[in-house]
């Protein structure tokens, strides 16, 4: 009894166990469908049957139809692609040839719509082979063909599968774009000039509409012209300004204000007066934020310029090392701030024309992808020039060198004239300029006459006859070397012998300057005066190569002379 009771038990559980698996598996299934569709009663019931010629099997199979049908001007047809549920039957025999021809204008005049990147399957399934995308695979029910902004509001353009029981699902632009076409229309719809415009010149020649290939070099020479005009006016304002910075400033703007002016004026242009195709507006667009961008920031850098070369000229004039150091420091910092500014400019011009041009949204994840390869190759490209950038910026901050430090490079005496990006510039003591990459010039050795104390010793030095008077000459040396100005701290004048030979000796005079510069002038005046008191008052100071015509040492006096019973050793020349 208790067997049978048991088997019973096993029995009932595994019908209940099947029985849930079953329903779980419909409701899956149920659910699945309804992912893979929007299920409806009816679909614009009040446009009639669906033209033949209309297909709305797939995404790009649904947009396709509905270009090449407005292009046909088969507005009543192209209707059938959207869902215009939230109309009224009778609403929908009136209002959807009006705004089929409405979207097609908006397509025409909106974001270039390129009809090849919408899926070609009837779920819309994204297919990637590479398996980043998680979404890989599962079907879709609405898909995004473009985002507008009109008044400051962004609107989605989607397309929704349907399905009306019994018959196949279709792609249809949904209810919630079809609401926002007319507010669409009214920015994107056509200008006030193309009423005026007959019809023959608006079909299709290309990518670009009949009177759009005339009106195109028009419009372009026109602000052509514009910008030469904003040109000349403000070289014209340049010149009628004072002489100063404020005309250095006006001077230096022409183009760049130019650019801005034909920016903003073709802006203007196409907001109000003329539209072209999506094609030529998306281009220009492109190429007018970039144009601003360029400008605004090329006149900012300008400004920053015209400042720095009104502080340079107040605080530190000449570029040499005779300036105080904190003014040296002060203009160093400046070219360091210029970089700095440069860079933040080009930074974020670039993130705002990557930004309003939505590059990375138009090209898809493929950008992203291969981002990562391009910035490796872009390293390995630019890593001169990067090594240049850091270094220049190490210089700038840590200051071994400084703007108008005097240094000596590769033997050369050079003052420090400008540090940039990529390069140092030296101007040399004869007035000609080295231009020597930073890294260049900080993997070699260098003397920085500047980085403490200009002060620097000099030494003049003299090869004397063995029969020179030293303490005459050094009493000399003290005369002329406290008659220079740029000679300092005297008590540290010093002239002592150096060296010697047989036949001669070396006097080796010291002298502190007050800069290198200058050192090197008071060096050459007192060794020219020096050589001309000799030259004067006792030539017979002068090296000279001795023959030995007698054994009579005049050095040791009377000592020298051979007595006079000896021998001479001297051999007669005519023998």
């Amino acid at each position: 009894m208790k067997a049978n009771s048991s088997w019973l038990a096993w029995g009932l559980l595994v019908m209940a166990l099947t029985f849930s698996s079953l329903c779980a598996a419909q409701t899956q299934g149920g659910e699945s469908e309804d992912s893979q569709w929007f299920s409806v009663d009816t679909l614009n019931a009040g446009l009639g049957e669906v033209p033949d010629e209309v297909n709305r099997r797939t995404p790009r199979e649904s947009v396709r139809s509905f270009v090449e049908l407005t292009e046909e001007e088969e507005y009543a047809a192209a209707a059938h692609l959207l869902n215009l549920s939230d109309l009224s039957t009778d609403e929908q025999a009136e209002q959807g040839s009006e705004l089929a021809m409405q979207l097609a204008e908006i397509f025409k005049r909106g974001e270039w719509l390129n009809v090849s990147n919408l899926s070609g399957r009837q779920d819309a399934a994204i297919e990637d082979t590479t398996g980043q995308n998680p979404q890989a695979g599962m079907p879709r029910r609405d898909i995004e063909i473009t985002s507008l902004r009109a008044d400051g509001e962004a609107y989605d353009i989607r397309l929704g599968r349907y399905q009306v029981e019994g018959e196949d699902p279709v792609w249809l632009i949904m209810p919630e774009s079809v609401s926002s076409i007319p507010v669409l229309y009214v920015e994107y719809g056509p200008s006030m000039l193309e009423e005026y415009i007959p019809s023959r010149f608006k079909s299709s020649f290309g990518m670009l509409m009949v009177w759009e290939w005339i009106a195109i070099p028009v419009f372009l020479l026109f602000i052509g012209l514009v910008g030469w005009g904003v040109y000349g006016f403000v070289g014209l304002t340049a010149k009628l300004l004072p002489s100063g910075a404020q005309s250095i400033f006006a001077a230096r703007i022409k183009v760049p204000m130019a650019l801005v002016v034909i920016s903003l004026i073709t802006q203007m242009l196409l907001d109000y007066v003329v539209s072209f195709s999506a094609v030529a507006t998306t281009t220009f667009r492109v190429l007018l934020i970039a144009v601003l961008a360029w400008g605004i920031g090329t006149i900012a850098l300008r400004f920053v310029d015209t400042i720095m070369l009104r502080l340079t000229r107040r605080l530190v004039g000449e570029i040499d090392d005779t300036k105080p150091k904190d003014q040296r420091r002060l203009l160093t910092s400046l070219y360091a701030l210029r970089r700095i500014i440069i860079l933040i400019t080009v930074i974020a011009v670039s993130v705002y024309v990557l930004g309003q041009i939505q590059l990375f949204e138009t090209l898809g994840l493929s950008i992203l992808a291969s981002a990562s390869v391009l910035a490796v190759l872009v390293g390995i490209a630019g890593q001169a020039m990067l090594g240049n950038i850091l270094s220049s910026f190490q210089l700038s901050f840590a200051k071994p060198i400084r703007i108008g430090d005097l240094v000596i490079f590769e033997d050369q005496w050079c003052y420090v004239e400008g540090i940039f990006y990529t390069f140092i510039r030296l101007r040399t003591w004869d007035e000609r300029r080295l231009i020597v990459p930073v890294t260049y010039f900080t993997a070699k050795p260098f003397q920085n006459l500047s980085v403490k104390s200009t002060k620097m010793y000099r030494y003049v030095e003299l090869t004397l006859h063995l029969s020179a008077d030293i303490g005459l000459i050094r009493d000399k040396f003290l005369e002329f070397a406290k008659e220079e100005d740029s000679v300092i701290e005297h008590h540290k004048l010093l002239c002592y012998v150096t060296a010697q030979t047989g036949t001669a000796q070396i006097v080796t005079c010291y002298l502190m300057t007050s800069d290198p510069m200058a050192g090197w002038t008071a060096e050459m005046n007192v060794r020219e005066k020096l050589l001309t008191f000799i030259r004067d008052n006792h030539p017979e100071w002068w090296p000279r190569e001795i023959v030995v015509i007698s054994h009579n040492d005049i050095a040791r006096g009377a000592q020298g002379k051979r007595s006079p019973g000896m021998k001479s050793a001297e051999v007669d020349p005519s023998e």
